[in-house]
């Protein structure tokens, strides 16, 4: 392995029409494509008014998002959280979070550490009106 790895997050696999998530998501997993072994790195693109439609959680991994553009709405455990371009917010392991996107939809790049199998607990239809 090489002492550095460039990849396109645009030309990573998009895995959201795989679990029917598409057209009002992308999901593309960079962990791999980079050669991660401590981190995980996403993109997410999420269409305007677009709310992801599960929470999830972790035992260990703590996550940072950073929106690149849009805004967006996060439900954190019972609290929701506003985010534009540019905001990094930094979710702890335990704090079921959910993401909506703004009128305009919104980017985001997920990083989180540390790299864990199995560390994820999905929680569907979390965020309810």
């Amino acid at each position: 392995m090489s002492g550095y790895t460039v990849v396109s997050l645009k030309e990573v696999e998009d895995f959201a029409p795989k679990f029917g998530h598409s057209p009002g998501m992308e999901a593309r997993f960079a962990s791999r494509p980079l050669e991660l072994e401590e981190a995980g790195m996403s993109y997410f693109r999420l269409s305007p008014g677009y709310r992801q439609p599960f929470g999830h959680r972790h035992k260990r991994q703590e996550e940072i998002f950073l929106v690149v553009s849009g805004s967006i709405q996060f439900k954190l455990d019972d609290e929701i959280v506003e985010c534009k371009a540019f905001d990094a917010i930094r979710v702890a392991p335990e704090v079921v979070r959910c993401p909506q996107a703004g009128p305009n939809g919104a980017e985001l790049v997920v990083f989180g550490a540390p790299k864990v199998d199995k560390d994820t607990e999905m929680i569907s239809d979390w965020w309810t009106d």
